[in-house]
Formats: structure tokens, sequence, C-alpha cells
């Protein structure tokens, strides 16, 4: 789904402005989409200009005019057009990963001190997750069984990848552990021997 496609689906379940949908798309559903603040409001105004949806300002004290977006019948019909395909493999980018690819190239202090903040990452999304974030920041516009799954499913992958963490950090650290000052694992035969087993 592209940042036109989640606009228009936020917008979908009622008037909304761009400072709300960048809230909610870099708050509560943020581990679900990327969407920049910057290409949040271009992506608007590619959507009214379409005729997807219409702008309207409202006026507040003190401040500049509010922009409140509404969804066309248009609109509703591009958004249809947007959830019928088949969804495409989940993309997993990781910069976690990346840097574990070569945990081997740092100590295993840096090694460690990267695995101890990635779980306290987690920790703190099941934490909020299951303290009911996602269904609480989408109460007014989601369906609560479809918001439900979504919550579960993420908190699932959550627990998974926490437990998966803990069981074999030591695979990460051990390699750091055994790297020579190039990088090279000293002992990998006996490494790999080891891991098989």
């Amino acid at each position: 789904m592209n940042v036109q496609s989640m606009c228009l689906a936020v917008i979908s379940m009622g008037e909304t402005s761009g400072y709300e949908i960048k809230k909610l798309l870099e708050g509560p559903l943020q581990h679900l989409f990327d969407a920049s603040f910057g290409s949040i409001y271009p992506a608007l105004g590619r959507l009214t200009e379409e005729g997807h949806v219409t702008c309207t300002e409202q006026s507040q004290s003190g401040k500049p005019d509010k922009k409140v977006y509404a969804l066309t019948s248009a609109g509703r019909v591009a958004l249809l057009n947007s959830l019928s395909p088949m969804p495409g493999a989940d993309r997993v980018r990781s910069e976690f990963l990346s840097t574990m690819l070569f945990a081997h190239l740092l100590t295993p202090g840096q090694v460690g001190e990267m695995i101890d903040h990635r779980l306290e990452i987690y920790r703190g999304l099941l934490q909020a997750l299951e303290a009911g974030v996602l269904l609480n920041a989408t109460t007014d516009f989601g369906d609560p069984a479809a918001t439900e799954f979504v919550s579960g499913y993420g908190a699932t992958m959550i627990r998974a990848s926490l437990a998966y963490i803990e069981d074999n950090r030591h695979l990460l650290e051990s390699a750091a552990l055994l790297s020579d000052d190039d990088g090279r694992n000293r002992n990998a035969p006996e490494l790999r021997a080891v891991q098989s087993k």
C-alpha cells in the first residue's frame, strides 16, 4: 500500500487533517507502514488534485488555518481499487539484522549492547501492543475485530523475535569473541561444528 492509499484509508473513516494522519502513521501505525512527514502532505496534494479528497480550511485562533480532508466517491473507488490486489510479500528491512550480519567485526561488548538495545525496543513495543495502544488509537475509525487481529499478530511476531534473540544471542556474541583483529573467525570450523549440534 502506498502513501496515497494509506491516506485515503485513514480519511475514509472520517474527515481528518494532515497533522492527524501524520500523527497516526508516525505513531501507532509506524511499524506497519513507513510514511514520513515529507511524503504525507505531497500525497494529500495529489489526492486533492485528482479529486479523491476535498480539502476545506478551518480557522483556528492564534494558529494557521487547519486543512481538513474528506473522501469523495472517486476517492472511495480509488481506495477500494488499491485494497483489492493480493498483498505482496512482507519486506524485512532491518538495520539491526544488517549490522548483526557483520557482528564478527565488532567487539563482544558492542554486540551485547546492540542486542540488549534491540530487546529493550521489542519489549517496549510488546508492552504498548498489550496495553492496547493500537486499539485505542484506531477506535474512532478502525474496525475493532480487524484492529485486534493486526495488534495480536504484531504482538505474536514481537514475542517470537524476543524469544529468538534471547535464545540465540550467543551465536552473535561468540562470533565477535572469536574474531581476530581483521574480523576473521579464528575458530570457524570448530564453531560451525558446535552450531550444527
